[in-house]
């Protein structure tokens, strides 16, 4: 994105402008959604998470000065509200339900719904899914934050440091040994 362009989403939402904001939540809305998504496993957990970030978004941008660093200032963000998700999920019993949602974010029920496609093949996503989520799991918080932000937030190494304000050959390690493990975890589960 040009800019100048950004800067202009930023100051007509700074001013108010509800366009700025929508103009700002559709640059950025899917690769929060997706990082959300990856982090919590669950549909409506990122959802509810882009929600905070929207209302944070609106209460705290009118403060941000911007210098060319909005994108890792709203994903500072993100990890923060990511961050406190955590936090309140390790301190809440999970219900077992069969109606609720798996790591993918789909009910039992909802996965024998074929869409068009060969019955076995939304199982087979939805299996690959549970499998990169339950890896994902198995990470170490710092170094599972470094894979969700490079991959799935689409940040430099560089902006995940400012981020997460670490040196980047702390984040380039975390990253490379994250990625190492995951294909070990995921090689033992092929």
């Amino acid at each position: 994105m040009e800019p100048e362009m950004l800067r202009h989403m930023i100051a007509s939402a700074q001013a108010g402008d509800a366009g700025g904001y929508e103009a700002l939540l559709q640059r950025y809305g899917n690769r929060l959604y997706g990082y959300f998504l990856r982090a919590t496993g669950r549909h409506h957990e990122a959802e509810d998470l882009l929600g905070e970030l929207v209302l944070r978004l609106v209460r705290q941008l009118k403060k941000y000065d911007h210098r060319g660093r909005f994108e890792p200032w709203l994903f500072r963000i993100a990890a923060n509200l990511v961050r406190d998700w955590l936090r309140r999920q390790r301190s809440r019993p999970q219900p077992a339900s069969l109606d609720f949602p798996d790591a993918a974010g789909l009910a039992r029920i909802d996965r024998l719904v074929s869409g068009g496609r060969a019955p076995y093949a939304g199982l087979l996503a939805g299996e690959a899914a549970e499998q990169l989520a339950a890896a994902l799991e198995r990470l170490e918080e710092p170094t599972r934050e470094v894979i969700l932000l490079r991959h799935f937030g689409q940040l430099s190494f560089a902006e995940i440091a400012g981020i997460l304000d670490c040196p980047l050959g702390t984040v380039l390690a975390r990253g490379h040994r994250g990625l190492a493990s995951l294909r070990e975890v995921l090689s033992k589960d092929q």
